[in-house]
């Protein structure tokens, strides 16, 4: 009964990004986020779980991805094709019904784009299955930092975008540029921290706990706006030597 503890953990994962998909399509972005994030806290109980019970196996690692690619990997790709939908004319959402409706006069295929970061999700996943180099670090961002950074654009947009902060996130060359780079930094051949403790002292985890340290302090001050904030900080103190 205990080896199946973190697999049920995993699949509240899966739970919680199936959630988000259905409020994805149906432009409600605020519980879109919410659901990915409760999907993301359970991501990381799940693999702490089966090191602390010992009960780590090929269908765990299996099972996690395979929620991860819903949770981090084909929401954030739903998010990026509503903002790009919502940045062109011929794209609109009907806000009576908050369901997404594509212009039949069209074959522009702008929005699609966004579906980049899905695919460039699931490779990042199937790669992650077939390394046995990434136990104490990864290559390349993970999907779920990943996630958090698209899912902060329509957050910060609806609750602290200011005139300058709008006119750029509703850009369609912006955020294709951030489609872009999010499909590059997933596969990205550069080693990132890994938030994986196999003990609690400060010396063996500075960069850890120095990561959640100044995160907090940025949520505090910054809010929503902290998020891509805190993906450059992961970054940039994981290239520290």
């Amino acid at each position: 009964m205990i080896k199946h503890i973190p697999n049920f953990v995993s699949l509240l994962n899966l739970l919680c990004g199936s959630i988000a998909v259905l409020f994805a399509v149906n432009a409600n972005m605020k519980l879109t986020a919410l659901f990915v994030f409760l999907g993301i806290f359970f991501d990381f109980f799940d693999g702490l779980l089966a090191r602390k019970l010992k009960v780590q196996s090929e269908l765990g690692l299996q099972l996690d991805s395979l929620a991860d690619m819903i949770t981090s990997g084909l929401v954030p790709g739903l998010v990026m094709f509503y903002l790009l939908s919502q940045s062109h004319y011929n794209f609109d959402i009907v806000q009576e019904t908050k369901q997404w409706t594509v212009s039949t006069k069209t074959t522009n295929v702008l929005p699609y784009i966004g579906l980049l970061i899905t695919l460039a999700s699931a490779y990042r996943l199937a790669k992650f299955n077939i390394d046995d180099q990434q136990n104490n670090s990864f290559i390349g961002l993970p999907t779920p930092a990943n996630a958090l950074l698209i899912l902060s654009l329509p957050l910060i947009i609806e609750f602290q975008g200011s005139g300058i902060v709008n006119t750029m996130l509703t850009n369609k060359w912006v955020l294709i540029g951030i489609t872009i780079l999010s499909a590059f930094l997933l596969n990205a051949n550069v080693s990132l921290l890994a938030l994986k403790f196999k003990n609690w002292t400060f010396k063996d985890n500075k960069k850890r706990y120095s990561l959640m340290f100044l995160s907090l302090l940025l949520l505090i001050i910054f809010k929503f706006i902290a998020i891509p904030l805190i993906i450059l900080l992961y970054i940039f103190i994981s290239l520290l030597k």
